[in-house]
């Protein structure tokens, strides 16, 4: 009887295997057939799950917005609001802090040098230091790329001094407030990428 049972099962496999491409829907009521439909629907939702990403496309939502006009007006809120959050959290660090030894109050100087450099990055246009302008202005073209150079400078320093201030006067201390170190720090990193989006972010080509 197992002989028998052995060439039977070597034939169902071969005829699933060789007509498993080929089985209709009819075939599934049989025990072959069933088989057959199972590699089928099998196939089938490979094939739907290798190409269900195809039919997405990005580009046809109606919600799309055209910032090209809101572009300076965007750029100038965002700056503005990491120019504040800057301030904003220094100030509540001398208040909550308002002791000299656990707030050097010297620390402020790292934030008025990142506004000091805002401030002269964003005095010179684009178009003055690519010499674009139709005015050159009372600096000309190499004044302003000197200019907006040293701006540069001031922000990278006052940026890596409030590091230097965050972990060389309170994590490598480890002194048991390190909150005023941190708020130097991000004093600093907010007032340095809101220069950044002010500066990059808007486009000269809507003052006109």
């Amino acid at each position: 009887m197992q002989q028998h049972q052995q060439p039977l099962r070597g034939s169902l496999i071969k005829r699933v295997r060789l007509n498993c491409a080929c089985a209709e829907p009819s075939d599934i009521g049989s025990k072959d057939g069933l088989i057959e439909g199972v590699h089928i629907k099998t196939r089938t939702k490979r094939k739907v799950m290798s190409g269900f990403l195809d039919g997405i496309r990005c580009g046809d939502c109606e919600c799309n917005v055209d910032w090209g006009e809101r572009r300076n007006t965007i750029a100038s809120v965002a700056a503005g609001v990491l120019f504040f959050t800057g301030w904003w959290i220094i100030i509540d660090a001398a208040v909550k802090y308002p002791d000299d030894g656990q707030f050097h109050h010297a620390y402020h100087t790292c934030g008025v040098i990142a506004t000091v450099a805002f401030l002269m990055i964003n005095a010179v246009s684009n178009g003055q230091v690519r010499g674009d302008s139709y005015s050159e202005g009372c600096i000309g073209q190499t004044g302003a790329r000197v200019w907006l150079f040293i701006g540069f400078m001031l922000a990278f320093g006052s940026l890596i001094a409030s590091m230097w201030i965050l972990f060389g006067g309170f994590v490598v201390p480890q002194k048991p407030v390190v909150y005023p170190g941190i708020a130097v720090f991000f004093q600093n990193a907010f007032i340095f990428f809101g220069g950044l989006v002010f500066k990059f972010g808007r486009t000269e080509d809507l003052w006109q």
